[in-house]
């Protein structure tokens, strides 16, 4: 991973993420729902350049990725922050996409989290990291554990977050051809929203699994194909609400076995667990002397 900043640039990482499990516990009377969850940063992502300049404009490019620059993440992330805090600079923003669409790796989360804390730093606004979340909540329940920065354990609808430090692994990530609709899952009639609440030491002893699965896999069977595979070679999962799946590995070899093994036209990726975003680094370097 690299980054590299000037005096009005930064050049970042922009991680994806993995959920390790996924319970829904309940839900609220506004209709959100109750959850637990792991969050496993990774070392891969979309590579973000955030410049500010002194027209009052935001521009996006983000080839490859077929919404409306103003619906994007990260285009409302710059014009929410420049909205709040009257800031008289705009933004340039440029994104090469790595992170599937659609899949629950967080990558539009992570992106608009990315672009909040660049343009922090960029527009010396000095906003504090709580005041960071509490904008990037009401942009997207994932948004504050990207800003955060840290693989984190999470409660409420996701922004009740802990840091967490988890065991070095390597993932085999499969991301299926199809994108699976949240809002769909998470109304689906069969969700399971009543799981006993466990705590952090009873996830690392014993895990936990994903809520939205057995939904997820009834209405994509893309999904369904994947998983049946990847259970074959040991413990594989949904992250998130799909459509991704993961295989937890113990190195990167043996995720590189079980690729091979994979029909050739599959889309699939190897990464490994990161405790700390590369975004933190970046702002820390670019904050150096």
């Amino acid at each position: 991973m690299t980054h590299t900043a000037s005096g009005s640039s930064l050049v970042l990482t922009s991680p994806a993420k993995l959920n390790l499990f996924l319970h829904i516990t309940g839900r609220r009377a506004d209709g959100y729902h109750e959850l637990q969850t792991a969050f496993q940063l990774l070392d891969y992502g979309d590579q973000i350049r955030v410049a500010s300049h002194d027209a009052p404009d935001i521009q996006l490019s983000c080839p490859g990725v077929n919404v409306a620059m103003t619906d994007n993440l990260a285009y409302r992330a710059a014009a929410l922050l420049q909205t709040q805090t009257e800031h008289a600079q705009g933004a340039r923003i440029a994104i090469e996409k790595h992170i599937p669409a659609g899949g629950g790796l967080g990558g539009g989360s992570s992106n608009a989290a990315a672009v909040l804390l660049a343009l922090n730093h960029l527009w010396r606004l000095d906003l504090t990291p709580e005041q960071l979340c509490e904008l990037g909540l009401s942009l997207g329940a994932d948004v504050p554990v990207f800003v955060r920065g840290y693989s984190a354990w999470a409660e409420g609808v996701g922004e009740e977050l802990s840091p967490l430090d988890l065991p070095e692994k390597h993932f085999l990530v499969v991301a299926p051809e199809c994108s699976v609709a949240t809002a769909e899952v998470f109304k689906h009639r069969e969700l399971t929203r009543n799981t006993a609440p466990i705590t952090i030491a009873t996830f690392f002893a014993a895990g936990g699994q994903n809520d939205c699965e057995s939904v997820v896999r009834s209405l994509y069977p893309e999904v369904d194909n994947a998983l049946n595979l990847l259970k074959n070679f040991g413990t594989a999962r949904l992250t998130g609400t799909g459509g991704c799946v993961f295989l937890t590995c113990d190195s990167e070899a043996a995720a590189k076995a079980v690729q091979a093994q994979l029909p050739s036209d599959w889309r699939s990726f190897i990464a490994a667990g990161i405790n700390r975003s590369p975004v933190l680094d970046a702002l820390q370097c670019a904050l150096s002397p």
